[in-house]
């Protein structure tokens, strides 16, 4: 049981990872530090969104932005570290 748990725990960081990275592309390219017309930036900012915009779309629904910032990444983020840390405590 403890591999499964270890597992999850992984895939869980890595998607943390990716989150992060997701939100970290979206504030260079609004500050045009990079180009999004560049395919290489288009592509890993179209494998990003693919990736993360399921999770963050229903919390964007329900959390407005605040002043123009937009705070799903930061409550997603919160969410899985506390599965996460419930996943530990419930098998390990």
């Amino acid at each position: 049981m403890t591999a499964v748990a270890n597992l999850i725990d992984s895939i869980i960081t890595l998607y943390i990872c990716l989150v992060i990275a997701s939100a970290v592309l979206t504030w260079l390219v609004t500050f045009n530090v990079i180009n999004p017309r560049n395919r290489i930036v288009y592509a890993i900012g179209d494998f990003l969104d693919r990736v993360s915009e399921p999770a963050l779309a229903p919390i964007r629904r329900i959390l407005p932005s605040i002043a123009g910032i937009d705070l799903s990444p930061v409550v997603l983020i919160i969410a899985l570290f506390f599965v996460r840390d419930l996943l530990h405590y419930m098998l390990l």
